[in-house]
């Protein structure tokens, strides 16, 4: 019994994401109409980004309010390259994006040119987010902020991000974004077969975050991270720095939601100042929150389960939908506060203590313990 448990703790995990990668990579390209197939992918992005939340914040304690402005950076960087090979498909190689023409005087900034490039802009989604997580975070947790005022400071620099975007008309397409994709990486978008393509890229993308993840929480990183959650002071004691290893975990979560975000570009159709705010923040951490933050599984498929009721609730009941996500998210914090993921944990606990114990008989002073043995 013992091995099989070990056997579960080890395994189970892996036999998990395999379920996973089936569900997303064969039969949902299987059964699923072009449309509900894009929604999905959708929905995938937000669970790449809820897994590298589950690493920071279930693992490291960092309850990351601000993560919108990594999905941004790594959505306004897809989204700078896919609206200049729009631009270059239509009007030739030194054409600008359309908005520029439309806002401004048709001139482009200079730091706009290198994302002509796509070897550049695939560099940019996972190095941007990184220089600047590890800047932020070694500025945050060298002065050893955390708790709530880590939660309002990153949350503030969401609204800061989302504020700069709509000001930026010019630059950015302020409040209504980038949008209007027709190419991505040579190929169109406007083929059903190209968007089945980028589909297979992010539920591939998802997965490899879910392997990547899965080894981190099984390696000496991923225990001194828990050690660093529950008792911060005593892992100092020990000799080790926890600054340095909550600032490796918060900036590898901001790499993974920096790719979500990259995905979310092409598959949407759009990225916009409303996609990164202090709500749609909120909204990643609400599911991460559902399926359990401190799970494997639990962020990806909380950001699944999320995107699904959003969308199915907003199709059903288009006025009142927000107050049924709502009921949901304050039933699953009431009863549930370590999520939906840890249900079948509570069950079989809650069955332990029902179950009767076997009683031992107890042997009286003297006696040959040989007398009592069955």
């Amino acid at each position: 019994m013992k091995q099989l448990q070990n056997w579960g703790r080890t395994w189970g995990p892996l036999l998990g994401i395999a379920v996973i990668a089936i569900a997303l990579l064969v039969v949902a390209p299987a059964v699923l109409s072009p449309f509900r197939l894009n929604n999905l992918g959708k929905y995938v992005c937000w669970a790449i980004a809820g897994v590298g939340i589950g690493l920071a914040w279930g693992r490291g304690g960092m309850l990351v309010m601000g993560q919108g402005v990594f999905f941004g950076l790594g959505g306004y960087a897809m989204a700078m390259h896919l609206k200049l090979e729009a631009a270059m498909a239509t009007g030739g190689p030194d054409a600008v994006p359309d908005f520029m023409v439309l806002y401004g005087d048709g001139t482009m900034p200079g730091w706009w040119a290198p994302f002509r490039s796509g070897a550049f802009t695939l560099a940019a989604i996972v190095m941007v987010p990184a220089v600047v997580a590890a800047v932020l975070g070694w500025a945050i947790f060298k002065r050893r902020v955390k708790g709530a005022y880590f939660a309002i400071l990153t949350q503030a620099l969401a609204v800061a991000f989302a504020t700069l975007l709509v000001a930026t008309i010019k630059q950015t397409g302020g409040f209504n974004g980038l949008n209007q994709f027709t190419v991505f990486f040579g190929y169109n978008l406007y083929d059903p077969t190209n968007k089945r393509m980028v589909y297979t890229i992010a539920a591939t993308a998802l997965v490899v975050c879910l392997v990547v993840v899965w080894q981190l929480y099984r390696s000496r990183f991923g225990e001194l991270l828990v050690a660093t959650r529950d008792a911060e002071e005593r892992v100092r004691f020990l000799g080790h720095d926890p600054a340095n290893v909550k600032l490796v975990a918060f900036v590898l979560a901001a790499v993974m939601v920096s790719v979500g975000g990259a995905l979310f570009a092409p598959i949407t159709g759009i990225i916009s100042p409303s996609d990164v705010d202090a709500t749609a923040s909120i909204l990643l951490i609400a599911g991460v929150a559902l399926g359990g933050r401190a799970l494997l599984l639990g962020p990806a498929v909380g950001a699944l389960a999320v995107g699904f009721g959003r969308t199915t609730l907003s199709e059903t009941f288009p006025d009142q939908w927000t107050y049924f996500l709502g009921l949901l998210f304050i039933v699953v914090v009431l009863f549930f506060p370590a999520g939906l993921g840890s249900v079948s944990s509570q069950v079989v606990g809650r069955l332990r203590t029902l179950l009767p114990t076997p009683r031992r008989t107890p042997i009286a002073a003297g006696t040959d313990a040989l007398e009592v043995a069955p």
